[in-house]
């Protein structure tokens, strides 16, 4: 079930898949280890405010090893405009010194547009891609609806098992699919799960687990294939409490038990990081962000440093 890279293996595989690129240096290529630090790569979501060559250099130069692409409407590249422009962004990337090593897209099918944007992808040299979060339907019964959702997860991953891709679900809190993790364990029973998983986000699997987020958290390992980064507090608003969003370590997630449960199952994956708090508007994608650009790239380079810190302390 479990495709997940030592952090040398990682970077030998990527770098072979970018043929004559020299794969460029991460801040750690030491021997083998499962407490080795992941390759960390950003979620461009919070740079799109920039074109695609200026998120690459401030990216590298911020000290990230890598891009989540957003390859979705709304996105970096659109899924309509990808076989023209996804080549511009990874020709990008590559030339800043990074690798496209994942992106984050609307795939719900191995048809039509999606079959595309997937092919596009693997032509690319692009590994990794999130998919699009399902919703219950309201006129039939939800079993029902997981059934149907598990056949559709199912032919994605005999897609990317053709392709070279690694698809990823990801746990969501709220009312989509995948909030719960049995709902997440269910999608993926008939799914090849070398070639589809999960990118795993701590930040929603508490808000959803609370106490119980460690037995989720032994459930899913195995199906792994990134994982994304952020942390939160219960807030109260207007009488009632909400979820708000908090630079990494100031919040409620217990990221020095996650870490070394991580380390003890083994999961040695990609890390996207994810910047949700305020950010003048960046932190949902905004291309126009009301506060200085620079504050952004602050707010980057501390979560990026935090990260580093935890993992190693743990």
């Amino acid at each position: 079930m479990q495709n997940n890279p030592s952090r040398r293996d990682f970077i030998q595989k990527a770098a072979l898949t970018a043929g004559a690129l020299p794969f460029l240096s991460f801040s750690d290529t030491s021997a083998s280890s499962v407490a080795a630090l992941p390759p960390i790569i950003v979620f461009s979501k919070h740079l799109q405010f920039l074109d695609y060559q200026e998120m690459a250099e401030k990216a590298k130069e911020i000290g990230f090893d890598g891009i989540d692409l957003t390859v979705r409407p709304g996105g970096h590249v659109l899924p309509e405009r990808v076989k023209t422009d996804l080549p511009k962004a990874v020709e990008a990337i590559k030339k800043a010194g990074l690798q496209p090593l994942m992106m984050t897209t609307a795939v719900e099918d191995a048809q039509g547009t999606d079959e595309v944007v997937l092919r596009t992808a693997a032509e690319q040299g692009i590994k990794y891609y999130r998919m699009n979060w399902y919703k219950y339907n309201e006129n039939e019964s939800m079993p029902a609806s997981l059934e149907k959702f598990q056949k559709q997860v199912a032919a994605l991953s005999q897609l990317n098992s053709k392709l070279g891709l690694i698809g990823c679900y990801q746990n969501h809190a709220g009312k989509l699919i995948g909030a719960s993790v049995w709902e997440l364990y269910q999608l993926l029973q008939k799914a090849n799960t070398e070639y589809m998983g999960l990118q795993y986000d701590i930040r929603h699997a508490t808000v959803e687990g609370g106490m119980s987020w460690e037995n989720g958290l032994r459930l899913l390992h195995s199906y792994i294939k990134v994982l994304a980064i952020k942390d939160f507090v219960w807030a109260q608003e207007k009488g009632k409490y909400v979820v708000k969003n908090v630079p990494l370590g100031e919040g409620m997630v217990d990221f020095t038990i996650y870490f070394q449960l991580l380390k003890k199952y083994g999961v040695q994956v990609p890390i996207s990081m994810h910047y949700e708090y305020d950010l003048g508007g960046a932190e949902h994608g905004s291309k126009t962000p009301s506060v200085d650009k620079q504050v952004i790239y602050d707010a980057m380079k501390r979560d990026l440093k935090k990260v580093k810190e935890l993992w190693t302390q743990a």
